[in-house]
């Protein structure tokens, strides 16, 4: 971009298209700039696809990643969980991955929660799934237009919460129409990557998982641009091509950290945890009906070794990554035993509970 590169002309959606199409990255002023364009009700639809599809082809970076969450961070309703952010932490994905996998991060969050670490889920519906976290959520009772007011008295009773992303995002009404037919010709945007960074609550930390292998530094990079006290970005593979965002005991898991845990990257398998590597089958999903029979399962003690085993190996690393157990290792005795031993059926119980009343 030229020099004065600040003007509205150079920060036009097309000179920022025409910037990308010639190989360049978007500055931090031109990022923001163009988050106020898609966020505009009156910039043409062509131009935001246009531009959203330029963006893809060239390849997001992490400082564009960070600087487009940063905007749409901004632009989101606050739903007043001041108090428990900097101790909180966000277990979420990109989705995107078609693996068919379970809600592992769904459980995950109620398993923090009952082991005393506030987990602020940030997440939608089943979009390239048959059951999101929502779904999940939902039937579980959980309000998804709660009210700030009533998600606080959640996170003091429950030591959780779920935002439902369309209810704190109005800026993406405007955006929607695009995504949607850029989705109908197979065009991903950005706005497939940017889900596990938006949460309106800005918990401290995070554990991210991304739908493919290098999205996993681009995402630890935007996560430390954001400013995360600690985070990881983790991907497992399943064969070449093929993957899901998870950690799971059935894949080989590519990490890369963030703030405290900058220096973390590795690769981890399941052993090194003392943890029987399973078949992918045993993490498999299905729709709402069958998930939550899953859910019964492993909250009754049973269900799918392979499944009970990735759910307490990302709570135990979450544990890791908020400092609540100084390793993984030391973590996944108490997430197994809240997982199977009770502690999670009483937490949905308790779910039920409060959002009935």
């Amino acid at each position: 971009m030229a020099k004065n590169g600040n003007s509205s002309a150079e920060n036009s959606l097309a000179a920022l298209i025409t910037a990308l199409d010639a190989g360049h990255s978007l500055t931090g002023g031109e990022t923001a700039a163009a988050a106020a364009a898609l966020a505009s009700t009156q910039e043409p639809e062509d131009s935001k696809a246009r531009f959203l599809e330029a963006l893809a082809s060239k390849g997001e970076t992490a400082s564009e990643i960070a600087g487009f969450a940063l905007a749409f961070r901004e632009r989101a309703l606050d739903p007043g969980l001041a108090e428990w952010a900097p101790r909180a932490i966000d277990v979420v994905g990109t989705g995107g991955d078609h693996s068919g996998g379970f809600n592992v991060s769904t459980v995950t969050t109620m398993v923090l929660a009952c082991l005393g670490v506030p987990a602020i889920k940030h997440g939608n519906r089943g979009i390239t799934s048959k059951c999101g976290s929502a779904d999940i959520f939902g039937a579980l009772g959980v309000d998804l237009q709660a009210s700030p007011e009533r998600l606080r008295r959640a996170m003091a009773e429950l030591g959780f919460v779920f935002l439902f992303a369309p209810a704190w995002h109005p800026a993406f009404k405007a955006i929607t129409p695009v995504r949607r037919a850029l989705a109908e010709r197979g065009r991903r945007t950005i706005f497939n990557i940017l889900g596990p960074l938006l949460n309106p609550a800005r918990p401290a930390h995070a554990l991210i998982g991304a739908a493919t292998v290098p999205l996993v530094e681009k995402l630890a990079g935007a996560l430390d641009a954001l400013g995360a006290v600690s985070g990881l970005a983790v991907h497992g593979i399943l064969g070449p091509g093929q993957g899901i965002d998870e950690l799971t005991t059935a894949t080989t898991n590519v990490v890369r950290g963030a703030g405290r845990l900058r220096e973390i990257s590795a690769e981890w398998l399941p052993d090194e945890f003392g943890l029987v590597p399973a078949p992918f089958s045993d993490l498999a999903g299905g729709t709402l009906e069958e998930n939550l029979a899953l859910l019964e399962a492993l909250a009754s003690g049973g269900g799918p070794r392979g499944l009970a085993d990735t759910i307490a190996l990302n709570a135990a690393a979450a544990l890791w990554i908020t400092g609540a157990r100084p390793d993984v290792r030391a973590g996944l005795g108490a997430a197994r035993e809240t997982l199977l031993g009770g502690a999670l059926r009483d937490k949905i119980a308790a779910t039920r509970d409060f959002f009935s009343a």
